[in-house]
């Protein structure tokens, strides 16, 4: 996780600083395997050089980016959550337990769906 200490030393809020670096040890347990980067002050997990979620912290949520093509696969999900999103993120709220299934889901897809691709980006 060092690659993240810079970024979770600048937040400010301690309280968001723990929930989110527990999202990111969370990830990091499970999908050891997975790439870790800052990019556009963001923390991002990537699979052989391509994107598959970062996460952007603000005051009342977290946006969770999976890309839109994961976000249409799970919309109805998404919504079954309560979750507000657009085409690009998901927000997950602070004040409401960290959704682990839905983010197994998102990652999961995003490393069999871009397997073979070879961009950053879709």
């Amino acid at each position: 996780m060092e690659e993240f200490e810079s970024y979770l030393g600048g937040l400010d809020n301690q309280d968001l600083r723990l929930k989110i670096e527990e999202v990111l040890n969370w990830i990091s347990d499970k999908y050891p395997e997975l790439g870790r980067v800052v990019k556009w002050n963001q923390p991002m997990f990537t699979d052989h050089g391509t994107f598959i979620i970062s996460f952007n912290v603000s005051k009342k949520h977290v946006a969770v980016a999976p890309e839109t093509a994961a976000i249409k696969h799970f919309e109805a999900d998404i919504e079954k959550a309560g979750h507000s999103y657009t085409d690009n993120i998901i927000r997950m709220k602070w004040d409401e337990p960290v959704n682990y299934e839905l983010l197994e889901k998102l990652i999961d897809f995003n490393i069999e769906d871009k397997k073979e691709y070879d961009k950053f980006w879709r």
